[in-house]
């Protein structure tokens, strides 16, 4: 039997305060099931406007994209959620993407997404997660289908401690992680 923990790092790409996208993955943290180590990724407001120059053959100069990429190795799997800002990706969010190319760290990573975008969003953030999986097929991340769920939350549906309460949400989002963490294990040698 595996008792090896799943370690899934969860980024948001929302710098909003308050965000639901962040409230999602702050819930998962929590309420991450038996065997899954959720890890919150932190460092997003901070990292550098991605250049390849600044992304030389040796590794990364700066030290956030340096730490950013080091999460990313050390993580057996990713989980996102992200809002749609103009029909695609937050530039914020994209940025980080930009920087996970020239590191490698995402190839063959299992990755997975959570769309809380509500039902009254333009298109639902489908731009957003249709570029995102443009972008992690460019990285050669391993899509997990089961675990990229539709969640619509509103902000509402955030507590005053950020997190969400509700029971039938909660059940959604370590359904979630299961589907990874079942993923991973069944890839594990």
């Amino acid at each position: 039997m595996n008792h090896h923990t799943c370690r899934i790092l969860l980024i948001s790409g929302s710098l909003r305060t308050r965000s639901t996208n962040t409230a999602t993955l702050v819930t998962a943290r929590e309420i991450a099931p038996r065997g899954i180590e959720a890890v919150l990724y932190s460092g997003l407001a901070g990292l550098p406007h991605f250049n390849p120059d600044d992304d030389p053959d040796g590794g990364p100069v700066d030290l956030t994209v340096a730490e950013l990429r080091s999460q990313i190795a050390g993580a057996d799997a990713m989980l996102f959620s992200t809002p749609e800002y103009a029909g695609a990706l937050p530039g914020s969010f994209k940025n980080l993407l930009d920087w996970t190319v020239g590191g490698g760290e995402t190839y063959g990573k299992p990755v997975a997404w959570i769309n809380v975008s509500s039902h009254a969003a333009p298109s639902g953030g489908a731009g957003a997660h249709d570029s995102l999986r443009s972008v992690l097929g460019y990285t050669g991340s391993v899509i997990v289908e089961d675990a990229c769920a539709r969640i619509p939350l509103s902000r509402g549906a955030v507590g005053p401690d950020g997190l969400i309460a509700d029971d039938g949400i909660r059940a959604r989002i370590a359904a979630v992680l299961s589907a990874i963490a079942t993923h991973v294990d069944g890839t594990r040698w």
